[in-house]
């Protein structure tokens, strides 16, 4: 049984279908070897691949094989329909046979070709197709494949790049912090190491498990926990380097800070002797400093051991016990002293009222004298009994005021 019949081309039909023919011939070798070119498919075929990557990949790489047989074919035929063109000038016979090749099944099928279903059942021998045939097979071999690549090629430039930036943080992390032996640091980049290792594996060997199914976005959630973990451990290089580098400036700081805490315990003990010669007072005791100068002799064993944490916990101590030492000494001080300065006020107010009363003429007044004796002595005797001391000179001073009359209720309201 002969083929279907085969329409018949005019020469110049022939030379227009032949060139288009050879056009379309060089855009798809052109598309197939931009295909085989591609990073997409270089990783794909020089990688250890497992997975769903590794079963995807079988079957495109036996389909872009039998692709590249299709399209050999094909081209073949175009090239002898090219060649016989001259011929056709002169021979119908010619212009026939490159209709036949042009609008026949005159493809070679290669074995195992996708293109069964476009076989002709009735043809014997070798299967075959038209030229329209393997272009339609090729075109959606290709699709198939293109897609397979594309998306690998999308995977490693959204998550390539990254991962190595992380890798080149961490190890910068690692060289700023060496040397420093510290247990959170280890543990944050032992953590991150692991975690790069597992997603670049992932990545070289089954990198479609690393995106959603048809074609959907990258998934990204295992990079934004690994750029949290290498973050964690640059922050905790970076503090111990810095505390590394600071660790005499702050330790020279340390010793001054303890220093000021013990002239303030000395000037508080000062004044507190000066006071209880002076006043009846039961002051509170003062917080000693030598646990603080305990504590800053050890600082130059921990920075010799580069016990860069400890160190550091042990320099924040001592800040601020320091500091709370110092404020607390100093308003002890301030406290004494004022018990000074109340005496030396109401010294100053008995004298006041002293002239008052010299003023009104009561200077001769017993009972006004003797309350200004009274208070007299009590100012005035070592160590001052100041609550006593207080009370006479209130009395002195309402005696006085009394004596004024209306003027004296007018100087009480003032």
């Amino acid at each position: 049984m002969s083929g279907p019949a085969v329409a018949a081309l005019t020469r110049e039909q022939a030379e227009s279908a032949v060139a288009a023919a050879a056009a379309q011939r060089d855009t798809i070798q052109a598309n197939l070897l931009d295909l085989d070119a591609s990073f997409g498919k270089r990783l794909l075929a020089g990688a250890s691949l497992d997975g769903e990557t590794q079963r995807r990949w079988a079957g495109a790489s036996a389909a872009l094989t039998r692709l590249w047989e299709t399209f050999t074919a094909y081209a073949a035929v175009v090239d002898q329909a090219a060649e016989m063109l001259p011929r056709a000038r002169k021979s119908a016979a010619a212009l026939a046979d490159i209709a036949a090749l042009l609008t026949g099944a005159s493809v070679p099928l290669p074995t195992g070709s996708s293109a069964l279903a476009s076989r002709d059942l009735t043809r014997t021998g070798t299967a075959a197709v038209t030229l329209a045939a393997a272009v339609g097979d090729m075109r959606r071999t290709f699709a198939s494949i293109a897609e397979l690549v594309t998306t690998v090629e999308r995977v490693w430039n959204e998550l390539a790049g990254p991962v190595q930036d992380l890798a080149d943080q961490l190890g910068a992390a690692r060289q700023q912090a060496g040397g420093i032996a510290d247990a959170t640091l280890d543990e944050a980049a032992v953590a991150a190491e692991a975690g790069l290792g597992e997603l670049r594996d992932l990545l070289n060997r089954n990198p479609l498990a690393l995106v959603a199914p048809a074609g959907g976005p990258v998934d990204t959630a295992r990079l934004g926990r690994l750029r949290q973990q290498v973050s964690a451990a640059a922050a905790r290089a970076a503090e111990l380097a810095g505390l590394r580098a600071d660790a005499d400036t702050r330790i020279a700081a340390a010793r001054s800070a303890v220093a000021a805490a013990r002239g303030a315990w000395q000037d508080a003990m000062a004044a507190r002797a000066k006071t209880e010669v002076k006043i009846v007072a039961e002051l509170p005791p003062l917080p000693r400093a030598v646990k603080l100068a305990d504590q800053v002799a050890a600082l130059d064993g921990l920075r010799a051991a580069g016990r860069w944490t400890r160190l550091a916990t042990e320099l924040d101590a001592i800040d601020r016990q320091a500091a709370q030492l110092t404020a607390q000494c100093r308003a002890a001080e301030r406290d004494a002293l004022a018990l000074i300065n109340q005496r030396d006020e109401l010294r100053g107010l008995l004298d006041a009222y002293r002239a008052r009363a010299a003023r009104l003429g009561a200077i001769e007044d017993s009972d006004l004298e003797a309350r200004y004796a009274r208070a007299q002595e009590l100012l005035w005797t070592a160590p001052c009994d100041l609550p006593s001391a207080t009370a006479a000179v209130t009395g002195y001073q309402q005696a006085v005021l009394a004596l004024s009359g209306p003027r004296g209720d007018d100087e009480r309201a003032r």
